[in-house]
């Protein structure tokens, strides 16, 4: 290759490097070098470049393409960026990864503009033709659809078992709500699992009743849901499972995702995740956190994946604890009531804790004591407020300097709570995404004007300069790393509304929380997260400069190439 032979990006088909910082490491030569870009580092200084170098998967240098350019010998890829940008690679704040794989091979039922479940007939229609076509369907003989959203249906309700048996008796069909906190079952599958009008209501959930008061529904709330949903998922083939991670993992490559996290693993799926790792499968770094509740005993917490260190592209982080469920399924808990109450509940409902305090904090200890971190998921502001109860005390008894405990989601965090996380030292991870999927349902159903305009309220933490990461909770939604920055950066519904004008960010600021605030979520804030000398060679290609373009194109930003130390593994 002549040594200062240029290549269009569009014509590289694999690319070898990455970003840079503020200095220079001129002990080696580049493997490759990026020149003619818009390179938004990310660092402390905001500093924007036009050249980069890498070497051995690591940046050795960022600043002008001139300067860079002198780190080329006649085995350096030199890639032309034709004015295009170059950011960190997206570190995953919250999502699930396991859940995404699922969501690969079964029935899309999303409102628009994901998919087509518009009301209850494009649903059934969904699922009759997934049901002929499906090979998984099939093999396992069962019937999975993935993400319908009743605030998003015409009749503004949940399907009930009657409206799955009009597509199969014979089959047990599950469809699972938008949110994850919800499911609905058929009869078939109600009979399966053995719930009957004599099943008692599981602590931390409910089963929806029919009109006399016992007959189930077949919808299942909560932890009536979660502990039938991993028995109704098939035990899938060597092979299966090998397909199903390949098509997840690219979902959040072409995303730009060098970093995914896994925020609730269960077992089962975890030894999936060990094996797809052995097998070289994993091309980002993979963090998981452990479902605590469900374990029977630790030792998965005291083997070697439980390390700052990745093993094969996978380590684990810590654990996870859910607190509440879905403000936009009604099972968050808040202090004060739903502005409109879910049938069957009087007007005063306010949703429902998964744990009392003396139970919350029982879990607590029991990852402060091992020094884990912790993943709380807590959506509404009792939850909140149990949180700050509970890492309070847990604290106490067992004193750290930083633990970053996490709060996921943290949506109707209120403004008196603010002080509390920063005191406690926990770590916010918001989704601003709902401005735009649930806005509205927020505003009009959920919680009334007055608090939906502060769901999560990134600009009350932005006043007291707490960093924090925002997400997208795949598989609840696409790890659509655009829409996550729209709608950080717009805060606009999908009526069009502008919900909480005082919140929204700068790009600039939206991007901090896509990359070196999650990496620093992570403990990983030296070797991820921006462009500087030193770190990983993680970054993403976009066609577009997100600082510059009208804020309303955000969305339409398109990914033209991820890169993970040095190797491209997504291209459009």
């Amino acid at each position: 290759m002549e040594k200062n032979k240029r290549y269009s990006i569009l014509l590289v088909l694999v690319l070898a490097c990455v970003v840079g910082c503020s200095q220079t490491d001129e002990s080696r030569s580049a493997d490759s070098v990026y020149i003619n870009g818009k390179i938004i580092t990310l660092d402390e200084q905001e500093s924007v470049a036009s050249g980069l170098a890498v070497a051995d998967g690591r940046i050795i240098a960022v600043g002008t393409s001139e300067k860079v350019l002198t780190l080329v010998d006649d085995s350096t890829l030199v890639i032309d960026l034709q004015s295009k940008t170059l950011v960190p690679g997206f570190v995953d704040g919250h999502s699930h990864l396991s859940g995404v794989a699922i969501q690969a091979i079964t029935a899309n039922l999303l409102p628009p503009p994901d998919g087509p479940g518009s009301d209850i007939a494009s649903l059934q229609k969904t699922l009759r033709e997934f049901m002929k076509t499906s090979e998984m369907v099939k093999t396992h003989n069962v019937l999975i659809g993935f993400n319908y959203d009743d605030s998003q249906l015409a009749e503004k309700r949940h399907p009930t078992r009657q409206d799955l048996d009009a597509v199969s008796t014979d089959m047990p069909i599950m469809i699972t709500h938008q949110s994850g906190h919800l499911g609905v079952y058929n009869t078939k599958a109600l009979e399966m699992f053995g719930v009957t009008a004599d099943s008692e209501d599981p602590p931390g959930g409910i089963i929806v009743r029919e009109e006399d008061g016992r007959t189930p529904n077949g919808v299942l709330e909560e932890n009536a849901h979660f502990q039938l949903l991993y028995n109704v998922i098939p035990p899938f083939s060597g092979e299966e499972s090998l397909s199903i991670m390949e098509a997840a993992q690219m979902q959040y490559l072409s995303n730009g995702f060098t970093t995914i996290q896994d925020g609730k693993i269960d077992p089962v799926s975890l030894e999936l995740m060990m094996k797809y790792a052995q097998t070289g499968g994993l091309k980002a770094d993979l963090v998981v956190y452990a479902d605590l509740v469900p374990m029977e005993d630790y030792v998965v917490m005291e083997g070697p994946l439980q390390s700052s260190n990745y093993t094969d592209r996978l380590r684990i982080g810590g654990v996870k604890l859910t607190f509440d469920g879905s403000p936009q399924g009604k099972t968050a808990w808040f202090s004060k009531p739903y502005l409109v109450a879910p049938q069957g509940q009087a007007d005063n409902y306010a949703g429902y804790p998964a744990f009392t305090d003396e139970e919350a904090l029982q879990w607590y200890e029991v990852a402060y004591k091992n020094n884990w971190q912790m993943l709380t998921h807590t959506n509404g502001d009792a939850a909140i407020d149990q949180l700050i109860r509970v890492a309070g005390k847990a604290a106490e008894r067992y004193p750290k300097d930083d633990r970053r405990t996490v709060m996921i989601h943290g949506q109707f965090l209120r403004e008196d709570q603010v002080a509390d996380v920063q005191r406690l030292g926990i770590f916010p991870s918001l989704y601003p995404m709902h401005t735009f999927y649930w806005g509205d349902w927020h505003r009009d159903s959920v919680a009334g004007p007055g608090r939906a305009e502060n769901i999560s309220p990134t600009g009350w933490l932005m006043e007291r300069d707490i960093k924090f990461s925002i997400h997208s909770d795949a598989p609840v939604t696409f790890p659509n790393a655009m829409r996550i920055l729209d709608s950080a950066v717009n805060r606009v519904t999908r009526a069009g509304d502008i919900l909480g004008e005082t919140h929204r960010l700068r790009p600039m600021d939206a991007l901090k929380a896509m990359t070196i605030w999650p990496a620093y979520q992570h403990f990983e804030e030296n070797s991820k997260g921006s462009l500087e000398v030193g770190k990983l060679a993680d970054m993403v290609i976009l066609d577009r400069d997100p600082l510059t373009i009208d804020r309303k194109n955000l969305v339409d930003i398109q990914i033209l190439a991820t890169i993970k130390e040095g190797v491209t593994v997504y291209q459009q």
